[in-house]
């Protein structure tokens, strides 16, 4: 999974990188610090896999990874090359969803491209950026419908339906927005297009410590939290700067400090659960001597299709999935406690796998 991490310069973009991947993006008070994207691959927190890891004293340990992009902050007319535009729209179009850092904090100390704190202007000069950029994909995808009509008229209600996008894009409307005027046989053909403002959005609205103790009484907050309920987006309050200072503490110490908090989770935790929550993702686990690990997964995904994010022949040989849900195996204290409960299932090549399932695949090629 990879999110792109968005946002006008200065909003804290990189700060929060930084913390959440320990990579080291330069940070700096100036526009275009960050000039290549930032790649950090972190590892998602699974209290499940470190319960399974105590357990059986694994050689080996490996959770489910996010893989964050920092991208450099755009600006107005990025679409159209302004600043470092269209490199940077070219990494966003990699990306699985977006996560766009917004400002929600007054500091005269830290500069703001536009001169003044307004989340929801900032959050409409990028949407702005993404639109536009999107208009021109859509006309060339346009051009070729109506190209190929020419040789098989079928194509001619392609070229329909994005002129209808475009018309909608052409007055500001992203292109999630559309989806719930089409029927799901138009939204399927979209959504075949690579569309900057197709991708799901969780607003990551950057406080200052005072406002992050209480976000509800944040009025910067509050603006950005109405914005994403009226388009069925996600937010979640971080101290960028909080987070910063977490991250350099000891593992040991960083459950105790957020705890004096009152924090239960840190910005990381937060984010990847708010992805996983908005792309549609479960993780299922395999555990044993050798090793324990976490597997990513669509909602809905069958066996077989799990088998195979192993290898390729498990799915293609599939005979059944052993399986035993976390919580079962926990509370029995052992495999073989489980099994006597009758809580040890085998399931066939229909069964739709569960968040927290743990699996052995039988196969045979």
């Amino acid at each position: 999974m990879k999110l792109g991490i968005v946002g006008l310069p200065n909003v804290g973009k990189s700060t929060l990188f930084n913390a959440i991947t320990n990579a080291g993006a330069e940070s700096a008070n100036y526009p275009f610090c960050t000039i290549d994207p930032n790649v950090g691959v972190v590892a998602v927190p699974d209290s499940r896999l470190d319960w399974l890891s105590d357990f059986y004293k694994p050689k080996k340990t490996t959770p489910a990874v996010v893989e964050f992009v920092d991208i450099a902050g755009l600006v107005k007319g990025a679409s159209h090359g302004e600043g470092l535009g269209n490199k940077f729209l070219a990494n966003i179009r990699e990306c699985a969803a977006i996560v766009h850092v917004v400002r929600c904090f007054d500091d005269e100390n830290v500069i703001h491209v536009e001169g003044s704190t307004d989340p929801i202007r900032d959050i409409d000069i990028i949407d702005l950026e993404l639109i536009m950029a999107d208009v021109e994909m859509v006309d060339r995808r346009i051009d070729k419908a109506q190209k190929a009509a020419k040789a098989d008229r079928k194509f001619l209600h392609e070229a329909e339906v994005f002129e209808g996008l475009r018309d909608w894009l052409n007055n500001g409307q992203s292109a999630r927005t559309y989806l719930d005027q089409v029927d799901e046989e138009d939204a399927a053909l979209i959504s075949t297009c690579e569309l900057l403002s197709l991708k799901p959005v969780i607003y990551a609205a950057n406080l200052d410590e005072d406002g992050f103790s209480d976000p509800s009484g944040v009025d910067y907050y509050q603006q950005v939290a109405d914005r994403a309920a009226g388009e069925g987006a996600q937010v979640i309050p971080v101290c960028a700067k909080l987070e910063a200072e977490i991250a350099e503490l000891p593992a040991d110490e960083k459950a105790l400090f957020l705890e004096d908090l009152g924090i239960a989770q840190s910005g990381l935790g937060r984010l990847i659960q708010a992805s996983y929550t908005l792309l549609g993702l479960i993780s299922f686990l395999t555990a044993g001597e050798d090793e324990c690990r976490a597997w990513t997964i669509t909602r809905g995904t069958k066996a077989p299709q799990a088998a195979g994010k192993i290898h390729s022949d498990f799915e293609r040989g599939f005979i059944r999935a052993e399986t035993v849900a976390f919580e079962d195996l926990k509370a029995c204290g052992s495999m073989a406690a489980a099994r006597e409960k009758g809580l040890i299932r085998s399931e066939g090549k229909d069964y739709i796998v569960q968040d927290g399932d743990i699996i052995l695949f039988r196969f045979n090629v």
